[in-house]
């Protein structure tokens, strides 16, 4: 069975907004890059779906935009062909490699689960929580920010039973950040 792994960039605070962070720079998106490529697909809620599209998606004329940094465009050449899953009550025409995830939640993420290879890759704020309470994911990775936001979404704020994590690595990058791996251990009752 491949795993899931949940990845997102939080604050000290927990904030998990994609803008509350510190900006990209060449060390995270190498960082970011390598986690991309150990999942054989990517699931992704209507949100992140339409927010990473918009971003990595390379453009009809082959050429990455003038925005993207020479340091950006291995992420976007990892991102851009991967397989994705959208999960979206809303969405009914999607494209970039994808493929709507339909039916029940729990029992179209454990037959993707059960499929052969290396992981799947969930991002996102709604969906993972989702995905959480299911019991579905099995590695946390939090990439914790050296700022306190102050407001926005939280990490998995809503989460009906608390998990227990099992610190399995640990990074530290220049910029202050910190990734950290977590093991899934189990639901702990409240």
């Amino acid at each position: 069975m491949r795993p899931l792994r949940y990845a997102i960039n939080v604050t000290l605070d927990g904030c998990c907004h994609h803008e509350a962070g510190l900006a990209p720079d060449e060390e995270s998106m190498r960082y970011w890059t390598a986690e991309i490529e150990r999942a054989d697909a990517l699931l992704f809620g209507r949100v992140t779906y339409e927010m990473m599209r918009s971003a990595w998606r390379r453009p009809a004329t082959g050429t990455w935009p003038d925005w993207m940094r020479e340091w950006e465009t291995p992420f976007a050449e990892a991102i851009d062909p991967a397989k994705k899953y959208v999960v979206s009550s809303t969405l009914s025409d999607i494209d970039w490699n994808a493929e709507l995830l339909q039916g029940d939640l729990g029992q179209a993420v454990q037959r993707l689960k059960q499929e052969p290879g290396e992981g799947l890759f969930v991002g996102g704020v709604t969906l993972p929580l989702a995905l959480a309470d299911l019991g579905l994911i099995d590695e946390y990775v939090f990439v914790v920010q050296p700022i306190v936001a102050g407001h926005g979404p939280t990490l998995l704020a809503g989460l009906r039973e608390r998990l227990q994590l099992e610190l399995v690595d640990r990074r530290d990058f220049r910029s202050g950040a910190v990734a950290q791996r977590y093991r899934h251990r189990g639901a702990v009752a409240r």
